[in-house]
């Protein structure tokens, strides 16, 4: 999440947290669920031939993401919860999928999978194998966004004590074990490194490593708190390029990507580092956080085309948290040529639920809701 954006909307700041926090059905890609969970055999996702899009991995038919991140249900993380909760997760999914969903974005934590800097959890990679076939029989891949620290009392006090290196050294063991207990799973549709890391120094009085507080949850990482006369580029890419080889040990088809703050948005004509050639190499696609402006259509089209890099572009966060839905839809429009793929968010409650004032938002997000469906629809469509 953009959160540079967020306090420049300090009246929507109590809405962002719970698009995130509270969570963040039918294929867009072909295939109609059977009944109940089950849905048809899955093929994995790939690159196009030409670079420009994503397909089925044996049938070669286009492939559009489209879909939510889900974090868990209001002010939890469901890797708090998914153990004691299986059949509320099992419900989540299938309201994703019937809200139209084919990707979901699974945010997972640090200290969910790593029991001290040497160690892995395997209940909880057990309990991640689970959510795949999950996945799988619901007919929904899964966005894996990994090294998160959202919640403070979450994070294992050894961890912030690290140095650089040997932070990145947890980081690459957390990524072996997550490709390891993914690899050749049909339901993986990507493994994304963090949630918009970035490379600054903390101010007096920050944490040493965590940013983009809001409510209690942390959103923002850095993976360099002191440069040492590094340049920001080469951090960067000796980063990524790490945790890129951790993955590689086990999967080598699983796709790679980072989600990532669009700083060009925040300033215009800035431009990528993490995206930036000798970095993006790494990657098989773009990932970036877009959240639209009312009034500001065009600046954010111009920023947008900043990651248009000759690789898939998937917006992976949007909302019209600053925006009405025709100006989001306008967005989306004028995005088409650009964009491969779409990720907004779910709340952990129906189009109903919403409409009859659950929170976030109540009525506001059952539209939004609406909206997503239909647009689903029309992509689904559009595939035929």
């Amino acid at each position: 999440m953009d959160m540079h954006f967020c306090k420049r909307t300090p009246r929507l700041a109590a809405l962002v947290v719970a698009t995130i926090v509270a969570g963040t059905t039918s294929t867009l890609h072909g295939q109609e669920p059977a009944a109940g969970l089950k849905a048809p055999a899955m093929e994995r996702i790939r690159v196009s031939d030409d670079g420009n899009g994503f397909v089925l991995a044996e049938s070669g038919k286009p492939f559009v993401p489209w879909g939510f991140n889900f974090v868990g249900e209001f002010r939890r993380i469901v890797e708090e919860y998914w153990e004691d909760d299986w059949p509320g997760v099992e419900e989540d999914f299938r309201r994703m999928r019937e809200l139209g969903a084919n990707v979901v974005r699974l945010h997972l934590q640090v200290g969910t999978y790593m029991k001290s800097a040497e160690e892995v959890d395997p209940a909880a990679l057990e309990l991640l194998r689970r959510t795949l076939d999950l996945g799988r029989d619901c007919g929904l891949y899964l966005d894996l966004t990994g090294l998160g620290c959202y919640h403070l009392d979450a994070v294992p006090p050894w961890f912030d004590k690290l140095s650089e290196a040997d932070r990145w050294q947890v980081q690459a063991r957390f990524w072996e074990a997550i490709a390891k207990t993914c690899t050749g799973h049909p339901a993986v549709f990507c493994y994304d490194l963090m949630n918009e890391p970035v490379i600054t120094q903390p101010k007096e009085g920050e944490h040493p490593w965590l940013g983009g507080e809001l409510e209690g949850f942390y959103f923002v990482q850095r993976i360099c708190n002191d440069p040492k006369g590094r340049t920001s580029q080469a951090i960067a890419e000796a980063w990524v390029s790490k945790m890129v080889k951790a993955i590689r040990k086990h999967d080598r088809e699983g796709l790679v990507t980072v989600g990532i703050i669009p700083w060009a948005q925040v300033w215009p004509g800035a431009k990528p580092l993490f995206y930036a050639p000798e970095v993006a190499r790494h990657f098989d696609f773009v990932s970036v956080h877009f959240y639209p402006k009312s009034g500001e259509l065009e600046k954010t089209l111009a920023a947008l085309a900043v990651y248009d890099i000759g690789k898939p572009l998937v917006v992976e966060e949007t909302f019209p948290l600053s925006c009405s839905l025709e100006e989001l839809e306008e967005f989306i429009e004028g995005a088409k040529p650009r964009v491969d793929g779409w990720i907004s968010h779910y709340f952990g409650h129906s189009i109903e639920e919403h409409a009859a004032g659950a929170k976030p938002a109540g009525e506001l997000v059952a539209k939004f809701l609406e909206y997503w469906k239909k647009k689903g629809d029309q992509i689904r469509a559009a595939q035929k």
